[in-house]
């Protein structure tokens, strides 16, 4: 029985050592880590849904025929100065 305490003070007392806190510290990171594993597999698909939906209304505007008319002026008047 006194071993056996001797043993636990011990072990408490070997946590304090910077090194021993210092590797605690980072296998409760790891652990923490290995369950996020997924979030970024489901971060990359709605970034993606959003980058496409993006996509898809910067292309309307870009093809509406208001927008077609102001490109158009821009580059005809972007010529005239040019030559």
């Amino acid at each position: 029985m006194w071993v056996r305490q001797r043993t636990r003070r011990r072990s408490r007392d070997c946590w304090k050592e910077p090194r021993m806190r210092a590797l605690a510290t980072a296998r409760r990171r790891w652990r923490g880590a290995a369950r996020d594993a997924g979030m970024s597999t489901a971060e990359y698909a709605v970034g993606m849904v959003a980058a496409a939906a993006f996509a898809g209304l910067l292309f309307k505007i870009v093809t509406s025929s208001e927008v077609r008319t102001l490109l158009l002026s821009i580059i005809k008047r972007a010529l005239q100065l040019a030559g």
